[in-house]
């Protein structure tokens, strides 16, 4: 599909570029970039493509024209967001989602990109179920994936994963998210063959000994609701343990979905150190805190559980000031029928990838991130700590971009969710900007 995208105010952080331009897609690359008589190119402004003939909708989809201008004024462009934290839970899950449907729900939510843990069934602990996922992906997937391997066998945390041959396979990271790895010695190794791969190790930071039978954020409200507790010292323990084990290997370590203000400071402190340390958190941590399930809304039931309004507001510094390097959704579906139970049999998760980027535009609008920092840490950021060539509008990248309304407003309807997973806390919510065009290597999907 060639498209011309005119007027629009594009917005690149890997390029510097903040000014209203023009982007010209032929044969699923960035062909010409023309911003304001400034051109990436020795050319004129790009031409027009040539109007030809439509193609009709497919399933999921609403496709453009073959060729197509689309006239951008008073929007925002942007390359397509990359999330290094998803859960397809193909194989083996497809009940909850499934690879097609997983990235049916990442473009419709902006992204172009998306990387998924290794917490399916069987695990993706060895290169067969790695190149399944890649197989699958490249025959129905709507965008770019990326597996993540396990850390060890069977996520159990007892023996390392064939790490070398998954990295050989397409994994471009490794993690047992979902559960930590309690062994310092495995998790040690790890780390070091991070630095022998150039990979990062994602950690899921948990002291199963302080979390066990918990299901939310200990305190007075876990008490008066009842329900066994999880202190915020079980996420900060393990980023304490991991950040010395980095610091002892030169690994590279990432710190996922940080909850907790003593975790932002262990991480920034780490930073002004040099340890080769990065580190996400999610929409829901600096959105909601714990409040959010007084009447035991399991749909507010997540891993690590929604924290106090001083959590909040330190993850928001962290953000402003560079200590979280990224925003990730943590995407994890469920059956309704999971989460349609009793608070403490229902499962940990949050569907998030349709909601993310709008919230998210709430930092934008409460001051805390120009909308360039947040472009950064959902586009650039993320492409630097996995080492891929996305998250850019360079001349010859994949035209993976992203039309950004940030005035339209609308209603969030579980129902209409792309995801199988319809089980959000943000039912209802009213959020402002969205985005209504998510382009992939070309071929365009409407909201």
């Amino acid at each position: 599909m060639n498209i011309l995208i005119k007027n629009g105010h594009i917005i690149d952080p890997s390029q510097g570029i903040d000014r209203v331009g023009d982007i010209l897609i032929e044969d699923g690359k960035i062909k010409e970039v023309h911003i304001q008589g400034k051109e990436q190119r020795a050319k004129p402004p790009p031409t027009p493509p040539s109007p030809s003939r439509g193609e009709g909708k497919g399933e999921g989809e609403s496709l453009l024209s073959e060729s197509r201008i689309i006239d951008a004024f008073g929007l925002i462009v942007i390359p397509g967001l990359i999330d290094m934290h998803v859960h397809l839970r193909e194989p083996g899950f497809e009940y909850k989602e499934t690879i097609k449907t997983g990235t049916m729900a990442a473009v419709k939510g902006g992204f172009t990109t998306v990387c998924c843990m290794p917490n399916t069934f069987p695990v993706n602990d060895n290169a067969s179920v790695t190149e399944l996922i890649i197989r699958k992906a490249a025959q129905e997937g709507l965008c770019t994936v990326f597996p993540i391997g396990a850390i060890t066998k069977g996520q159990k945390g007892e023996e390392l994963a064939e790490i070398g041959t998954m990295r050989k396979e397409g994994c471009i990271a490794f993690s047992d998210d979902g559960q930590p790895v309690m062994n310092s010695l495995i998790m040690r190794r790890a780390l070091e063959y991070s630095k022998a791969f150039n990979v990062p190790v994602i950690s899921h930071c948990e002291d199963l000994t302080l979390s066990e039978g918990g299901v939310m954020n200990e305190g007075l409200l876990s008490v008066t609701l009842g329900l066994s507790g999880i202190p915020a010292e079980a996420e900060m323990i393990m980023v304490y343990r991991d950040i010395s084990l980095a610091e002892l290997t030169g690994g590279r370590l990432h710190i996922a979905h940080v909850s907790t203000q003593g975790s932002v400071k262990l991480i920034r402190d780490a930073k002004k150190r040099g340890i080769n340390v990065t580190a996400e958190t999610c929409p829901h941590y600096f959105n909601l805190t714990q409040d959010a399930i007084k009447d035991f809304n399991t749909n507010a039931k997540v891993s690590p559980p929604l924290r106090t309004e001083r959590d909040i507001e330190a993850i928001k510094e962290g953000l402003r000031d560079g200590t979280i390097d990224i925003i990730a959704t943590d995407h994890a579906p469920h059956h309704k029928d999971e989460k349609q139970r009793e608070f403490d049999m229902a499962p940990f998760g949050i569907s998030g990838l349709e909601t993310a980027l709008s919230l998210s535009l709430k930092l934008v609008q409460k001051g805390i991130l120009t909308i360039n920092q947040l472009i950064e840490k959902m586009t650039l950021n993320p492409a630097k700590i996995l080492r891929i060539d996305k998250g850019t509008l360079k001349v010859g990248s994949d035209a993976d971009i992203v039309i950004l309304d940030i005035n339209k407003e609308y209603e969030v309807e579980s129902e209409r969710f792309a995801s199988k997973g319809k089980n959000t806390p943000f039912e209802g919510w009213v959020l402002e900007g969205m985005p209504i065009l998510t382009i992939y290597r070309g071929r365009a999907y409407e909201r």
